[in-house]
C-alpha cells in the first residue's frame, strides 16, 4: 500500500535549526529525516531511514559482487584486542570508554580491525581458506571534539567496514583493487562526484592508502591534485626535495642585531632596510622559521620538538598530526619555554656563535627537524639563539646538521607534485570512503598465522575498507538541494513518486489514491498526500522539503484525467494524461 503523509511519522520546519552551519543538515533537519539528540548524535526518523536503507542496499550489492561476505560484530567490546595493538593508548581522549559492574574496560568501537582480525584467527589455519573477505555495516563512535555539520562529523555514525585477509603480498593487490573497483562502483550508482587521492594510513597503519573524496566547498579535507594526474590530501603530499647546492663561495655566518624582530615579517623589512643584497631584495623564503612543538604521546609523556620551515610557509596542524601520529601536537606555550631556557623566543636557531659544534644536535639540546627543502648546502637567515640577534649565511650541512625530515609545511597552488606531473591544484573534499593496505600490522600483533603450501606458519596480510554510510546521507543532501528544499536521486530517494492532491472535491482525493495504489502495484514506492485540511501551497512547500524526485498533482483537471507531473529535479512542470503516468516513471 502507498505510505500516506498523514500518518507519516514526520513534521516538516518553517525555520532553520540554530545550530545547522551547512545545508545538509539545515535540510535534514527541516524535512524531518533526523533529530538532535545531543552534540554529534542523532535520532533516524522513518523517511531518513529509508534514504539510509537504500544508500546500504546498495553497498550491500556491491560488496556481495566483489566476493565479501557479511557479517556483524558488536559495537561494545573489550580492552584487550585494543592494548594488544596498542591503539588503547593510541586513541587517547578520541574513544568512548567504559566500565563494566565488576570494574572490566571496555570500548564502544571506533572501527573493528582487531575482532575481524581475531575472528578469523579462531576459525581459519590454512592457506587454503584464504582469500577471505567479510564486511558489515555497525555504528561507530568517537569523542569528537567539536562535533559539527550534522551528520559529517558526529561521535555516533555508521559505517561498513571490509577486511581482506591474504597470506600473500599478491593476493593483497588483488583484494585492494577489487574494493576499490566497488567503491568506484558504489559512488557511480550513488550519482557521487568522486576523486581518489593518496592519503595519509594515520593510526590505520599500512603500506597504501587512497581516499575517495567528494569535492565539495563545506569538505573538511583539502587536496591537491595536478592536470598530469597526481592527487593526494594535503597530509599525504611529499615536497619533492631539490638537489643539494654548492656553499664553497658561501661566507661564514654573520651574527647581526636585529632589535625588535621577533616575526619573519620584521626580520625581512629590517634585512632590507640594514643589510641590503645586492643582488635582489631579501624575502621571507630566505628564513628559516623554526616552531616549537609539544608533543604528547597516547601514554601522556611529552617532548618537544623545533621545525626548521622556510619562512613564507606556515606549518600546517593536520600534517603535523599525520607526522608526529599518534602524539598530539600544539604549539608550545609559555610555560613550556619557561622549562627550557636555552629557548630564546622569537630567536631560535639551530646555531649559536657561543656553540655551534658541527653535526651536533641543535644548541638548544632539542630535537631539531626540517622541511625537505632545507639541504645540503642551503644558507638561510635564521635566529642567533641571542636575544635580538639573528645570523646570516648558516648553511645546511656546514653549520649545522639536522636531526632529520619533517614534512609538515603548509602546501599551496602551484607548488610542484613529487611525481613531476606538474603544478598543484588546491580543492576542498568531504571523505566518502578509504581503502588501506594494512598488511601484517595487526595480524603480527594478535598472531593470525595460516599454513602454507609447504607447511609454514604465515602471518596473513590484510586489507581494510571503509565507507560512512550515515556521512553519504549527508553529502548526497549536500550535493541534492535548492533553496527549497531537498531533491533525492532516484538510487536513493526514500519514495519513488510523491502524489498529492491538490484540491477539496472528493473526486480529487479518489482519483489521486486510485493512481497511489495502481502506481504501487507496478512496483513504485509511493508517498502520497492525503491531508485535507490544508491548502494546496502547503503541500507544495511539502513536497519541496521532503525532496521526492518526482512528483504527480491531482487537481482540478482529474475530472478531465489530467494531473501535472512535476520534476523535482528540472523544476519543469507539465500536464499529462492520467493514464500516461506509470508510462513516464518507468522510463
Amino acid at each position: 500500500m502507498p505510505t500516506l503523509l498523514s500518518q507519516l511519522f514526520v513534521r516538516t520546519l518553517r525555520e532553520d535549526p540554530a545550530d545547522a552551519d551547512v545545508a545538509s543538515h539545515k535540510w535534514l533537519v527541516r524535512a524531518g529525516y533526523i533529530r538532535r539528540q545531543a552534540p554529534g548524535i542523532f535520532a533516524w526518523l522513518p523517511m531518513g531511514l529509508r534514504v539510509r536503507q537504500n544508500i546500504e542496499r546498495i553497498v550491500h550489492e556491491e560488496m556481495q559482487a566483489a566476493g565479501a561476505q557479511h557479517v556483524h560484530f558488536p559495537a561494545l567490546l573489550p580492552k584487550e584486542p585494543y592494548e594488544a595493538t596498542g591503539r588503547w593508548e593510541e586513541y587517547g581522549d578520541g574513544i568512548f570508554r567504559l566500565q563494566d559492574r565488576k570494574g572490566a574496560d571496555y570500548l564502544l568501537a571506533p572501527t573493528h580491525e582487531e575482532v575481524f582480525t581475531l575472528t578469523v584467527k579462531d576459525l581459519y589455519s590454512s592457506y587454503k581458506d584464504l582469500p577471505l573477505m567479510i564486511y558489515q555495516i555497525q555504528d561507530k563512535y568517537r569523542d569528537e571534539a567539536r562535533p559539527r555539520a550534522g551528520l559529517l562529523r558526529g561521535r555516533e555514525f555508521s559505517m561498513k567496514d571490509a577486511y581482506s585477509f591474504d597470506y600473500t603480498d599478491e593476493g593483497l593487490e588483488k583484494s585492494y583493487q577489487a574494493q576499490r573497483d566497488a567503491y568506484e562502483r558504489i559512488f557511480q550508482r550513488l550519482g557521487l562526484e568522486y576523486v581518489i587521492v593518496q592519503a595519509d594510513a594515520g593510526a590505520m597503519g599500512g603500506s597504501r592508502s587512497e581516499e575517495f573524496l567528494h569535492p565539495t566547498d563545506v569538505g573538511e579535507d583539502t587536496f591537491v591534485r595536478t592536470e598530469g594526474g597526481y592527487a593526494a590530501n594535503v597530509e599525504a603530499y611529499r615536497v619533492p626535495p631539490p638537489a643539494p647546492v654548492p656553499y664553497d663561495t658561501v661566507p661564514a655566518p654573520e651574527v647581526f642585531d636585529s632589535p625588535g624582530t621577533p616575526t619573519i615579517d620584521t626580520l625581512v623589512s629590517l634585512a632590507n632596510a640594514q643589510h641590503p643584497r645586492d643582488d635582489r631584495p631579501w624575502e621571507a623564503s630566505d628564513t628559516l622559521k623554526n616552531v616549537v612543538l609539544k608533543l604528547t604521546q597516547p601514554d601522556g609523556d611529552t617532548e618537544l620538538v623545533i621545525v626548521g620551515i622556510p619562512g613564507d610557509r606556515d606549518v600546517d596542524m593536520k600534517r603535523a598530526e599525520a607526522a608526529f601520529g599518534p602524539a598530539g601536537v600544539e604549539q608550545a606555550e609559555d610555560a613550556d619555554f619557561a622549562k627550557h631556557s636555552s629557548l630564546v623566543k622569537g630567536y631560535i636557531g639551530p646555531w649559536s656563535a657561543q656553540g655551534a659544534v658541527l653535526g651536533e644536535k641543535s644548541v638548544s639540546g632539542i630535537r631539531f627537524l626540517v622541511d625537505p627543502r632545507v639541504v645540503e648546502g642551503t644558507a638561510w637567515v635564521t635566529g642567533a639563539n641571542e636575544h635580538e640577534k639573528h645570523v646570516f649565511n648558516l648553511v645546511c650541512g656546514r653549520d649545522f646538521t639536522p636531526d632529520g625530515i619533517a614534512d609538515i609545511a603548509s602546501v599551496r597552488e602551484g607548488d610542484e607534485a613529487p611525481d613531476g606531473s606538474g603544478p598543484l591544484i588546491a580543492a576542498r573534499g568531504m571523505e566518502i570512503g578509504h581503502v588501506f593496505q594494512l598488511g601484517r600490522k595487526y595480524a603480527e600483533a594478535l598472531g593470525l598465522q595460516v599454513l602454507d603450501e609447504n607447511g609454514s606458519l604465515v602471518t596473513v596480510t590484510m586489507g581494510s575498507y571503509g565507507i560512512g554510510v550515515t556521512r553519504l546521507v549527508a553529502v548526497l543532501a549536500e550535493a541534492n538541494h535548492d533553496d527549497k528544499g531537498l531533491i533525492w536521486p532516484d538510487a536513493v530517494a526514500p519514495f519513488g513518486v510523491h502524489v498529492v492532491a491538490a484540491g477539496k472535491d472528493e473526486s480529487v482525493f479518489e482519483v489521486a489514491a486510485n493512481l497511489a495504489a495502481t502506481l504501487e502495484t507496478e512496483g513504485h514506492e509511493v508517498l502520497y498526500d492525503d491531508r485535507r485540511k490544508l491548502s494546496p501551497g502547503v503541500k507544495f512547500a511539502d513536497a519541496e522539503i521532503l525532496g521526492v524526485p518526482h512528483i504527480v498533482i491531482v487537481g482540478r483537471g482529474a475530472a478531465d484525467g489530467i494531473v501535472e507531473y512535476w520534476n523535482r529535479r528540472t523544476g519543469e512542470r507539465t500536464d499529462m494524461p492520467l493514464a500516461e503516468v506509470a508510462g513516464l516513471l518507468r522510463r
